[in-house]
């Protein structure tokens, strides 16, 4: 296991709400993540402030991440570090905001609401959908995936949930959700279905006609952009169908990668 690979698994583990509080409580991975702060590698020190972020959604994690040792101090070193690109001091800043914000109370009517990754409610330029992706089964088919919704123009940027088959993809307001389930189609190996959340506040899957859309490709990766605060609305003249996601924070795997920390770095 190398740095990447661990906190790379460490934040899909985050993305899933059931695993915050196992991830949290812990006593080696929340370490980590801090010492990840510090690291050299772009892509490393990304990745654990998207898992943080993702730990921060949980408001019972917040006084505990607060607290770590190390945690507040590396998110201000972040802000003032010299050669980062914007996303990640942005990110470090809205992590240390959610972390040393006072605690208030919310109103019953707001708990409803999904939360959202990474929100900026006034940008309209970009919004997130989560797909659950038939045939995600192995790194090449995530590799085939990657391809595909790389070559869609619109598409801003994606995170892989291996364990469930999903992927949350950031894309412009204006492009129809229907590309990327053309796109994704086009592979002949994989399929997408959209996952909202109805009335009552259950996922589910909703089908995506990916014949007959036009898909215009990019002639280069796209640039990073927030996403929209737009949480999808549930088409009720679609066939739906309830999710089963899987819960994989195993105590196996939390226990080799605190392993790998305690060997790697000095408490």
């Amino acid at each position: 296991m190398d740095a990447l690979s661990v906190v790379t698994q460490l934040r899909d583990l985050a993305s899933e709400p059931q695993n915050r509080e196992i991830i949290v409580k812990d006593q080696g991975c929340l370490p980590g993540l801090v010492l990840f702060l510090d690291h050299r590698n772009p892509d490393v020190l990304f990745a654990a402030l998207q898992a943080l972020r993702y730990l921060a959604e949980l408001p019972s994690n917040i006084p505990i991440m607060k607290n770590e040792l190390g945690m507040m101090v590396s998110l201000q070193n972040l802000n003032i570090r010299t050669g980062l690109n914007v996303d990640i001091t942005a990110l470090a800043q809205e992590v240390f905001d959610i972390l040393n914000a006072p605690a208030k109370r919310v109103p019953e009517r707001q708990k409803k609401t999904k939360s959202q990754f990474f929100i900026n409610s006034s940008n309209k330029k970009a919004k997130s959908v989560t797909l659950h992706i038939q045939g995600l089964d192995s790194t090449d088919q995530r590799g085939l995936c990657e391809d595909a919704l790389l070559k869609v123009k619109g598409v801003i940027s994606f995170t892989f949930q291996m364990a469930s088959k999903r992927c949350t993809v950031r894309i412009r307001s204006d492009l129809p959700t229907e590309s990327l389930a053309s796109a994704i189609a086009a592979t002949k190996v994989l399929s997408a279905q959209q996952v909202v959340r109805n009335e009552a506040g259950e996922e589910v899957f909703v089908p995506l006609d990916p014949s007959g859309v036009e898909v215009q490709h990019n002639s280069a990766i796209p640039n990073y952009l927030p996403e929209e605060d737009e949480v999808p609305k549930q088409d009720m003249d679609k066939a739906v169908s309830r999710t089963n996601a899987k819960e994989d924070a195993s105590g196996s795997w939390l226990s080799t990668a605190a392993s790998f920390l305690s060997k790697s770095f000095y408490w």
